[in-house]
């Protein structure tokens, strides 16, 4: 049966939730593994694209740039002010896995859309 599956990388909005399972005490503790997030407006798009378009397989999408996961967690929560200090630790597990340094990283020939986390960051305020 002809389909199209539209997988993204790590969503910018999953940010908090990530520094929070991270934290001990006021010490947020990740690996420095790449990540290439992406605004979640932009994976509505490309689902929306896929849904109206002819059957393709398999998609995948990711934001313009990469980070190490420790320095994405560091971004935003400087940007939100933030005062835990994020901490890189290689051995630090995310989401309880170990994981490499290209783990999350999107696959060659993925669809880079535009939004980048400085944009999308004043635009997101955090919900508590």
């Amino acid at each position: 049966m002809p389909f199209s599956l539209v997988h993204a990388t790590q969503f910018f909005k999953f940010l908090g939730s990530i520094a929070d399972i991270s934290t001990d005490g006021g010490t947020v503790r990740l690996p420095g593994a790449l990540i290439q997030p992406i605004a979640a407006d932009d994976v509505a798009a490309a689902v929306a694209r896929a849904a109206a378009g002819s059957p393709v397989g398999d998609i995948e999408v990711a934001g313009p740039e990469a980070f190490g996961l420790d320095e994405f967690v560091r971004r935003g929560l400087t940007f939100r002010g933030d005062s835990r200090t994020v901490v890189r630790d290689d051995d630090a597990p995310y989401y309880g896995a170990k994981i490499d340094e290209r783990t999350l990283l999107p696959v060659e020939g993925a669809e880079i859309f535009a939004t980048h986390l400085e944009e999308w960051l004043p635009l997101n305020p955090p919900r508590f």
